[in-house]
């Protein structure tokens, strides 16, 4: 298939910051994506939270799935933009490697323990983490921590949303780009910001088909969301008779259908209007190429609102949360506390560093838990057993 002048193209990547030699069988992106596939954050993914906590039922979505569903959406979308696929499964795949146990409830307790400290510790950003993980947490390679990925990759998982301006930057992205500039002030490539777009379509109509699965809202209810309502009536025309389960899977399907058609034809539309002559160029117009239209982006916003009334402040979801942010912070001040406890190799690092350092490590290693292995650690250190 040949490639659209305005994709990110492996043969002119920017590079690696350690140089190495190119592969024999595979693009610079493609690397790029089998490197975060075989890396330790990504298979622990497997045991962090979405929305429910991880022994709440088997099908629920994880951290691990909703990453594939979101690879699957934006690799679709860049094939018929001819953009560059690989680069965009392997941003979709990376983007929330950063993310501590128990999603954004452990996220704000590890912000909120930092930010306690002082201003020179920095808070917690998942996005920050991410960076972290793929540029120094990762420890496989003899010859650089990391996994040394190209430019596109590591500027897509930091602009992968937008630029970021100098006075919203996370400490530890502006640690990074102050000795390798990622150009924060643009966009990224088109292949981050429809990895970014298929990120939303999959949480949306994921997050709604396990509200359902759990019960926290009916179909009834879901319903009188308009864009929902008109997918269960086109689904109930072909679904007449079948059990709910079935009934929800032709919505779900449909809404994420409409979603991803209504991405293309906006982002044609747009590329059409702003005709970049390549990558550089689209990175520096005024605006993201990848977007929903108006009406779309309407539509979701309503859906969006509905799953933060229904789901995200459903009681079940909140009791828990809190649950989860008091493992977290019990936890950071326990390790900060008592470097010592520290299992080997953080705990000599720690020991030997400034406090915002020592802090520092002692929330990488947090964030690097599962959910259950959290839970876990808090009942051998508090030796109490939590519902969550």
């Amino acid at each position: 298939m040949r490639i659209a002048p305005y994709a990110c193209k492996p043969d002119h990547s920017r590079g690696r910051l350690y140089p190495e030699p190119p592969s024999a069988t595979r693009t610079a992106f493609q690397r790029d994506r089998d490197r975060i596939i075989h890396c330790t954050a990504f298979r622990r993914l497997m045991h962090k939270t979405q929305v429910f906590v991880h022994h709440e039922g088997d099908h629920y979505r994880t951290r691990l799935t909703h990453s594939l569903e979101v690879a699957q959406i934006a690799r679709s979308i860049s094939r018929v933009l001819a953009i560059d696929e690989d680069l965009t499964e392997a941003l979709a795949l990376a983007h929330d490697l950063g993310h501590p146990p128990f999603g954004h409830a452990g996220e704000d307790a590890l912000n909120q323990a930092l930010t306690d400290l002082g201003p020179n510790f920095g808070g917690f950003d998942h996005n920050a983490q991410t960076l972290r993980i793929l540029t120094r947490l990762e420890a496989r390679y003899a010859a650089f921590d990391g996994l040394n990925l190209t430019w596109e990759t590591l500027e897509g998982v930091v602009k992968h949303n937008g630029p970021i301006a100098a006075r919203n930057m996370p400490p530890a992205i502006a640690a990074y780009v102050a000795d390798h500039d990622l150009e924060t002030d643009s966009h990224a490539g088109l292949e981050a910001q429809v990895a970014a777009l298929a990120d939303d379509i999959a949480y949306d109509n994921h997050d709604m088909d396990d509200g359902l699965r759990a019960g926290l809202f009916t179909v009834a209810e879901l319903s009188r969301v308009p864009f929902a309502g008109e997918a269960f009536a086109e689904a109930a025309k072909v679904a007449a008779g079948v059990e709910e389960s079935r009934l929800i899977h032709e919505a779900v399907r449909r809404m994420i259908g409409a979603m991803v058609d209504d991405v293309i034809a906006e982002t044609r539309r747009r590329l059409a209007e702003a005709q970049p002559a390549d990558a550089d160029a689209l990175r520096r117009l005024d605006r993201p190429m990848a977007a929903f239209s108006e009406a779309m982006a309407a539509r979701e916003k309503e859906l969006k609102a509905f799953l933060a009334q229904h789901m995200y402040s459903h009681p079940r979801v909140t009791v828990k949360r809190e649950v989860a942010r008091r493992v977290l912070r019990e936890l950071f001040g326990y390790y900060r506390g008592g470097l010592e406890n520290l299992p080997d190799g953080w705990r000599e690092a720690a020991m030997g560093a400034d406090e915002p350092r020592a802090a520092r490590m002692v929330a990488d290693y947090i964030a690097g838990m599962t959910d259950r292995y959290a839970v876990a650690e808090y009942h051998r250190v508090f030796d109490i057993v939590l519902e969550i």
